[in-house]
C-alpha cells in the first residue's frame, strides 16, 4: 500500500512538474531578455522574479531522478519569491502555487522513500 501511495505522489509531481515546464519556459524565454539585473526597465520584482525562475525549473526537472534536492530547489525560492512579494508590496503570485505543489510533493516522496 506504502509503494502504490509513493509512486502516486511521485508521478503526481512528475506530471505537475513537466506541465509547468513545458508551459513556464516559453514565457520565461519570451520575457524578452531572462537574464536579471540586464534591462534598466526591469523593476526589483521583475528581477527578483528572473533570478528564482531558474532555480524552480531546475528543480522541477531535477526531482524526475532526485525528489528531496529538487523540491528544495522548488520550495525554498518559490518561498522566498512569496515572502518578498508580500513584504515589499508586489502582491501574493498565485501562479506560483502549481509548481510549489510540485516541490512539496517531491518532497514528501523522498522523505517516504527514505523511511520506507
Amino acid at each position: 500500500m506504502i509503494q502504490k501511495q509513493l509512486k502516486i505522489t511521485k508521478w503526481s509531481a512528475r506530471i505537475i512538474a513537466l506541465a509547468v515546464i513545458l508551459f513556464g519556459l516559453p514565457f520565461y524565454f519570451g520575457y524578452g531578455n531572462p537574464l536579471p539585473f540586464i534591462n534598466p526597465d526591469y523593476t526589483w520584482g521583475d528581477n527578483a522574479v528572473l533570478t528564482l525562475y531558474p532555480l524552480i525549473f531546475i528543480g522541477l526537472g531535477l526531482g524526475w531522478k532526485y525528489e528531496k534536492i529538487g523540491g528544495y530547489l522548488v520550495t525554498v525560492p518559490i518561498t522566498i519569491g512569496l515572502v518578498l512579494g508580500l513584504t515589499t508590496g508586489a502582491g501574493f503570485s498565485i501562479n506560483m502555487l502549481v509548481p510549489l505543489i510540485a516541490g512539496v510533493l517531491y518532497l514528501v516522496a523522498g522523505y517516504k522513500k527514505e523511511a520506507h
